[in-house]
């Protein structure tokens, strides 16, 4: 039976290609009309074109599970991280006001009083929040709003030593990489794609994710999260998801996708700033992983329909879950080649504009 259907799939795959070839040909001297215009442009795709569908899904369900999450907080709460650090910025403010948030001061308390209550949110997240209130009552003015939302603050306060506020840039810890050493781990870092049959032990994946969660984002919302597969078989079936990994998947010990959340955004303005987060963080991650003997590939993931479908299964994804990347990991294969991938020169990536 397989065999059979190999063989229709086989002799179909031409007709296939000329019907694809033939939509093209006639949404090319579609485009040009309505590219000019947004009304026709969203007619287009809401008509003819269903390659936003899933995005329109996932932006909504996103902006439902943010509604939700202001009542009830799970591990996180994307409100009171952005707040906070809304607070902080503020408070380096130069110079600073002796009022401000006065807008966003009671929604902020309010969420604070819920992540206390909750016992699935981290003590990190507890305490940064409550450093930087503190901080904040003690340098804003006193008023009717900020008197209402300090008693509140103060009756549900947790204790902590007031550290995780602002402080001075000569306060960092000291450099100790220079240029050039980081230069030579940025040209080591290359996408490697065979592997030594030896499993990474997963207190290295560890130690690289910390690295990555000190990548910027957003107001420190950090709307990712790291998936990682190690089971052979089932790595084997997620990176075939992917496209250009026909032919080296075998090789691949440890499999990481990168997945982004739209459920820490209550506006449409925002729904990429997943793609953008989760790449920096993915990015010192693989840096990461190259000073711990580990190499790396990272996996461009399309937006196919498809294997979107095939991801969402395989990692039970949310709704408002969308993959950013997959990354594949494991101790390089001494004798494996590496493409040379020459990189464009930095005079034709900085341009100045005057």
């Amino acid at each position: 039976m397989q065999k059979i259907l190999s063989i229709i799939k086989s002799a179909l795959r031409p007709i296939k290609h000329v019907a694809e070839n033939s939509k093209e040909a006639i949404e090319l001297k579609v485009i040009p009309l309505v590219s000019k215009s947004g009304f026709l442009s969203s007619v287009f795709y809401t008509f003819f074109s269903t390659q936003f569908y899933r995005e329109h899904k996932a932006v909504l369900s996103g902006r439902v599970a943010y509604a939700k999450s202001l009542n009830v907080i799970n591990e996180s709460s994307a409100l009171l991280r952005r707040n906070t650090h809304r607070l902080e910025k503020g408070l380096i403010m130069r110079p600073r006001r002796p009022m401000f948030a006065a807008d966003y001061i009671g929604e902020t308390v309010s969420s604070y009083r819920l992540a206390v209550q909750s016992e699935m949110v981290g003590e990190d997240e507890k305490r940064w929040a409550t450093d930087v209130l503190n901080a904040y009552f003690d340098a804003v003015e006193v008023n009717d709003i900020t008197s209402k939302y300090k008693q509140i603050f103060y009756s549900c306060r947790l204790e902590f030593d007031n550290t995780w506020i602002p402080y001075k840039y000569d306060e960092l810890s000291t450099k100790v990489v220079s240029y050039e050493q980081l230069l030579s781990v940025f040209k080591r870092r290359r996408s490697v794609r065979w592997y030594e049959d030896k499993q990474v032990p997963t207190k290295l994946i560890v130690k690289a994710i910390e690295a990555a969660t000190l990548a910027p984002s957003a107001c420190n919302r950090q709307p990712f999260r790291f998936v990682q597969l190690t089971d052979k078989e089932k790595v084997e079936k997620v990176a075939s998801f992917a496209m250009g990994t026909a032919g080296w998947i075998h090789s691949i010990q440890n499999l990481i996708v990168v997945v982004g959340s739209l459920e820490a955004y209550p506006k449409e303005r925002d729904r990429h700033v997943i793609y953008i987060d989760g790449s920096l963080a993915a990015m010192q991650f693989m840096l990461a992983c190259e000073s711990l003997d580990l190499a790396t590939c990272p996996i461009n993931w399309p937006d196919v329909e498809q294997r979107e479908n095939k991801m969402d299964k395989a990692l039970h994804l949310k709704p408002y879950e969308r993959p950013i990347m997959l990354i594949s990991v494991g101790y390089p294969d001494p004798s494996g080649k590496i493409p040379y991938s020459a990189k464009k020169a930095s005079n034709v990536l900085l341009k100045e504009v005057k």
